[in-house]
């Protein structure tokens, strides 16, 4: 598992109900920025298109009630566990977040706060600016890529002990191409399945050897699992 280690928790519980064991790898660390409190007057909505936004926010506010838009399931669940009374989830990607936004809110009701890292996927500000909607886009945080996969998993890659990797962006995609080919080990992806959570992601793992690459048949975390069930159904049953 390719994720963040704060994300990827909740993903294992997922994985070991199904038997199976997880290794977490995460590729990208996340790292908040030392900001002051935020300025929300004004602002009639906070977008977050990733639960590290939401853990950003949290940290830099005390504000509860004001309407969280999240972009998918993952993002929602962490605001509220954050104390977020409403929220709202776009269940999918910036494109789906845009128009939920356009579809509950107005232009005239104030600026929307856009939650973000330094890299950013998607173009939501501009979808919505498009719509008249006055955006303010706030760089929270930063998500530093790996520099080599760790010991544990250029082990059990080479082992050939890894039988799927899950990928849930472009970036981390793009990051684990060039560990494994810098690690030797790119042979070795040969008895691996890959599963992405989009078409973009699995587009960076093209290059290599995977035995097998599925895409999400949707943007989030529960689409990707039902990939992997539908692997795990024909291994069982070829």
């Amino acid at each position: 598992m390719t994720r963040p280690r704060a994300d990827a928790e909740g993903l294992a519980e997922a994985l070991g109900a199904r038997g199976i064991a997880a290794l977490i790898e995460p590729l990208l660390a996340v790292h908040y920025a030392d900001a002051s409190p935020l300025d929300l007057n004004g602002v009639q909505a906070i977008l977050c298109t990733s639960a590290n936004g939401v853990r950003a926010v949290a940290r830099l506010s005390s504000e509860r009630a004001l309407p969280l838009f999240a972009v998918g399931d993952a993002s929602a669940a962490q605001a509220r566990a954050e104390g977020f009374v409403a929220v709202a989830s776009a269940g999918g990607d910036a494109g789906d977040l845009a128009r939920l936004v356009g579809e509950r809110l107005s232009p005239a009701s104030g600026r929307l706060l856009h939650a973000a890292g330094t890299a950013v996927a998607g173009d939501l500000d501009g979808r919505l600016r498009a719509r008249g909607f006055a955006v303010e886009r706030a760089v929270l945080y930063e998500a530093r890529a790996a520099t080599a996969l760790s010991a544990a998993t250029r082990a059990a890659l080479a082992a050939r002990k890894v039988d799927f990797a899950l990928f849930f962006s472009p970036r981390t995609a793009a990051i684990f191409g060039r560990l494994a080919a810098a690690a030797g080990i790119a042979e070795a992806l040969g008895d691996v399945a890959a599963i992405s959570i989009s078409a973009a992601a699995d587009a960076a793992l093209a290059p290599l050897g995977f035995t097998v690459r599925r895409i999400a048949p949707r943007p989030d975390q529960p689409s990707l699992l039902a990939a992997l069930d539908g692997l795990l159904h024909e291994r069982d049953d070829p």
